[in-house]
């Protein structure tokens, strides 16, 4: 039974989250990025920040901590003041890194977070240098096969959506080859534009301009039907790889555990109207991001959906941290 001190206390907690959400945000809101700048969680972020910047009529600041896969900005967020103004922008690293086999995370994706809202997903596509000697996923499979462990693909780290979707291929198909990790897609993506590293499933943001102006092929693409942006480019399924397309990364916004709740509501209504806009939604479209924009208690529930999608995925694979 509640007693009447319990029952004041928080009376008083709810007035003091309410007033807070009044105030809020007094000053800038940092979006910490755990990946390299350019990289598509990088991409999005800016674009929710700066028309948060306007809209909100306060500062909305990305800041790049790169590195572990992400686990060094996961883990400074975590650490941070539940004020709601250091936020991770993060995507599915988030629930990867709590139960990668091997993993060095020191922190817990439900109980050191208060899901926010999640922006989009970003369906993956498989390109390749120009230059590569083969024109679909078949013709990959086959240089694979006669070639084990000498084809490359580049990710955004260990455990990241990039790696696990190249595992799955590798499962898959019954094949060996390098998974060469950088810190963000981005960085990995150059070195796949010049032929350094064989391939890579790469989350389709803004990569239509590298396809068309010649610097990169598209294999297939993780959608569901055929993606306007590549008219010629088969899914995953027309290629023959049916189930890759579920690899597709969610990008959201989470804030430390315990900010207050109207903080928090607060933040994601602000999120929601930057994604109704048109102009956002245009900008988002170009880059081949689907919004999603939910509630905290949406996220909080896919959250747990896709922590068990994930461990199936990496126990079937055998992904293990180095």
């Amino acid at each position: 039974m509640k007693t009447a001190f319990s029952i004041l206390c928080a009376a008083m907690c709810s007035f003091s989250g309410s007033a807070a959400a009044q105030n809020y945000p007094a000053r800038p809101v940092k979006f910490v990025v755990g990946f390299a700048a350019g990289g598509p969680t990088d991409v999005i972020a800016r674009i929710i920040a700066q028309d948060m910047t306007v809209s909100v009529g306060q500062s909305f600041v990305v800041e790049n901590r790169p590195g572990a896969n992400a686990i060094i900005a996961t883990e400074a967020v975590a650490n941070s003041a539940p004020d709601g103004y250091t936020t991770l922008f993060s995507s599915l690293s988030l629930l990867v890194n709590a139960i990668l086999p091997g993993t060095k995370a020191k922190y817990d994706p439900f109980k050191d977070f208060a899901p926010v809202s999640n922006v989009a997903s970003l369906p993956m596509i498989v390109v390749t240098a120009t230059s590569s000697p083969f024109n679909s996923m078949k013709e990959l499979i086959s240089l694979a096969k006669a070639k084990p462990g000498e084809l490359s693909y580049g990710t955004s780290g260990i455990g990241g959506s990039t790696h696990l979707a190249g595992a799955m291929l590798e499962n898959m198909t019954g094949t060996k080859m390098i998974n060469v990790p950088f810190k963000g897609n981005g960085p990995a993506l150059s070195e796949v534009m010049a032929g350094r590293v064989t391939f890579m499933f790469y989350p389709i943001t803004g990569i239509a301009g590298h396809v068309t102006g010649g610097k990169l092929k598209a294999l297939a693409v993780g959608t569901e039907g055929p993606d306007p942006d590549f008219p010629n480019v088969p899914t995953m399924a027309q290629a023959g790889f049916p189930g890759l397309e579920v690899t597709a990364p969610w990008v959201g916004v989470l804030a430390p555990a315990a900010t207050p709740s109207p903080v928090v509501n607060r933040l994601a209504e602000e999120i929601r109207k930057s994604l109704a806009k048109p102009e956002i939604r245009a900008r988002m479209r170009e880059q081949g991001a689907v919004i999603i924009g939910d509630t905290p208690t949406e996220f909080a529930a896919f959250l747990r959906k896709d922590q068990e999608r994930w461990a199936r995925v990496i126990k079937a694979s055998g992904v293990k941290a180095e």
